[in-house]
């Protein structure tokens, strides 16, 4: 029997993963296919008249098993990827996007849809209700029913070969990725580097057998070289071995994929009526418009950027005092970033690791969700995992006792693993026939790994990033809403940051701090002085930041408001898209876009613009606890009640007002940033 098709008949109904050998997948995604089709068949067929129960809510509810299988499958492929799991992923992909497409171009299935949102106004629909009818009928509209027979063979044709695409692109940024080593044998070439970066490098290379210190292109090993190491030749080394990932000429090579990507995907938006990708994408954001997007990102590169050239000749300056002749150049910046911050604020990451345990931090980010949430954390260890690493919780109301959650963290990186840190999930929440059904949640990270003498220390950017992705996972946990489609996370692009770029700023501040920052081996609270030094340095080189952010985002832009007929060279256009953002001398060579995950494998192309766009929200969101207290139970449980529970429900600017009691104020972002009196 195949373990994927039967009842999980585990606690919590929870994925089996002991007994799931890979050779399962495929004939699971193809059975789930063939019953979320016959469910679909039921839907058409139904004699009755169409309504908003046998039609838009059976159309919600329909493909569960086929959801179940693939959210189980495509976190293994993120998280614990094999060439084998990778060859079924590009089988199993034409399969889900034929499918899809067979939804979305079922000219009987949209007659019944269209026939309930015509009379729309004749119902008496709640708000989630008109939400729902609203999107579905949107969703056929934006993926071709309309369409004719050839348009539609020509819609299928593209949505392959997109979906083929993207997996190709995220197989060689990969790839590329497991594949640099620098093995340093001379300790004297590592100088400046801290001795809990030599011994991880130490661990690493005896892990694969090597005598020395092995350096790689996973974070917990690049940031550190970049930042420490005095070796400027083996920094220039690393930087460019990274920066030039699938733009090399070789087999792993992503430029003409993602001239493709971005032809594919301007074709489909003409094919839709829409000028471009990002017409297409925004319409259904808050931002709306192409134009809001850019004029919102140059508005801020106006504000930012000078004030950014003069952090850059600050810098450029102090490292000239040092002895550093000439002109920074990329490689240069964290290291000198890194020197100038201890000057200014006698900080630096070894200093504040020790206070940053790993289990510490995690129960930190389970304190303050306790507090504002009212919710408890226990982990459990009668569940199945996917890999050794990963850590499991039952999350439930503090009050109630009642199950909100299933909570599974995977915090070091692996060959598996693709960097970077994400949440995603196994089970989604919605509530059918009375049930509540509740969501198993997922947090992916690349932490420092323990070593044989110290347990995983992190970095106060890795705290950040711990919190934000835990803002994600809370979304995705206190969940309540009815439709499964509307919940959680699915909400809209430049909205779904608020909750994780929110719980950041905790992380900040002293009353939060002194709840989990407690030294490894003492067990002493983080001093004051450690604190006021973190509150200090907070907007150190913030206007540089944001160019960088702003950077990525209208590059993002630029690949997606762009005829593709007009791009011929990857690596010149996006030196001609970014020369705006530029502030230091250009690496010849370097490409962004062949290894940009978020655009071309991930759902942020014509979003990036969302992290800087949520900032505002959560600029302005945390301003409301700062006024009125850090834990303020009653503004939690209005930010839990139509923030976090309503997933997309609702328009989020109205569920933002119903929070806030009025729309974001855009200066609260420059106002933390320290640019607003300069703006």
């Amino acid at each position: 029997m195949n373990p994927l098709l039967e009842a999980f008949n585990t606690p919590f109904e929870t994925a089996p993963f002991s007994k799931i050998e890979n050779s399962h997948f495929k004939p699971a995604i193809e059975k789930a296919i063939d019953l979320a089709r016959k469910e679909i068949d039921e839907i058409v067929s139904n004699t009755d008249a169409p309504t908003f129960e046998n039609t838009i809510e059976a159309l919600d509810y329909s493909g569960k098993l086929l959801d179940s299988v693939t959210h189980i499958f495509f976190n293994q492929n993120s998280a614990e990827t094999s060439p084998e799991i990778q060859k079924i992923a590009q089988e199993i992909s034409p399969l889900l996007t034929d499918f899809g497409n067979d939804i979305g171009l079922n000219e009987d299935l949209f007659k019944k849809v269209k026939t309930v949102y015509e009379n729309k106004n004749n119902l008496d629909l709640t708000t989630e209700q008109q939400t729902l009818l609203d999107r579905k009928y949107k969703s056929f509209v934006r993926n071709g029913a309309n369409l004719n027979t050839t348009q539609k063979d020509e819609l299928r044709k593209i949505d392959k070969e997109l979906s083929q695409c993207s997996l190709n692109f995220g197989e060689n940024v990969l790839a590329e990725t497991n594949k640099f080593e620098l093995l340093v044998t001379d300790e004297k070439e590592l100088a400046g580097l801290p001795e809990g970066v030599l011994e991880a490098s130490r661990t690493a290379a005896k892990a694969k057998n090597k005598e020395g210190w092995l350096f790689t292109l996973a974070y917990p090993s690049l940031i550190p070289f970049m930042t420490y190491a005095d070796n400027r030749e083996l920094r220039e080394q690393l930087y460019r071995a990274n920066a030039t990932k699938s733009c090399k000429g070789d087999d792993l090579d992503n430029q003409d994929i993602v001239l493709k990507i971005v032809e594919l995907r301007f074709k489909r938006a003409n094919l839709l009526g829409y000028k471009n990708h990002s017409h297409f994408v925004l319409e259904e954001q808050m931002a709306s418009k192409q134009e809001t997007v850019l004029s919102f990102l140059n508005d801020l590169l106006a504000k930012s950027k000078p004030i950014a050239l003069k952090e850059h000749q600050e810098l450029t300056d102090f490292a000239h005092s040092l002895g550093f002749e000439g002109e920074l150049q990329a490689w240069d910046l964290a290291y000198y970033k890194e020197k100038l911050k201890q000057k200014l604020f006698s900080l630096d990451d070894e200093m504040l690791k020790p206070y940053f345990k790993l289990e510490n931090v995690i129960d930190g980010a389970f304190i303050v969700a306790s507090k504002l949430y009212n919710l408890q954390f226990e982990e459990i260890f009668n569940i199945d995992k996917y890999h050794k690493d990963v850590k499991t919780f039952k999350v439930t109301d503090k009050n109630t006792k009642e199950l909100v959650a299933l909570f599974y963290a995977d915090f070091f990186p692996r060959e598996g693993k693709r960097n970077g840190a994400w949440m995603t999930s196994f089970n989604n929440q919605y509530i059918q026939d009375g049930v509540n059904h509740r969501p198993h949640i997922i947090n992916v990270c690349n932490f420092t790994k323990p070593t044989e003498t110290k347990p995983s220390l992190l970095t106060f950017n890795e705290v950040t990033t711990l919190f934000h992705e835990f803002g994600h996972a809370l979304h995705g946990m206190l969940a309540n809403t009815v439709y499964p489609s509307l919940s959680g996370t699915s909400v809209y692009r430049d909205f779904v940051e608020l909750p994780s770029q929110v719980l950041e700023n905790w992380c900040y501040e002293e009353e939060a701090l002194k709840l989990f920052a407690k030294h490894y081996e003492t067990n002493e609270v983080i001093p004051m002085d450690l604190i006021e030094k973190i509150k200090a340095s907070a907007t150190f080189m913030e206007a540089s930041n944001i160019v960088r952010q702003l950077n990525f985002g209208l590059l993002d832009m630029a690949w997606h408001t762009t005829n593709p007929e007009l791009i011929k060279n990857v690596i010149q256009f996006e030196i001609e898209a970014t020369a705006n953002t530029q502030i230091t001398p250009l690496v010849n060579g370097v490409c962004m876009s062949t290894a940009f995950s978020h655009i071309f494998q991930g759902g942020y192309s014509s979003g990036y613009y969302s992290y800087k766009w949520a900032e505002v929200l959560d600029a302005d969101a945390f301003e409301y606890f700062q006024e009125n207290g850090l834990f303020n139970e009653e503004i939690g449980a209005k930010f839990k009640e139509f923030i976090l529970s309503k997933g997309g429900s609702e328009h989020p600017m109205e569920l933002y007002k119903k929070f806030r009691g009025q729309e974001p104020d855009s200066n609260a972002l420059l106002k933390r940033a320290g640019l607003l009196e300069t703006a």
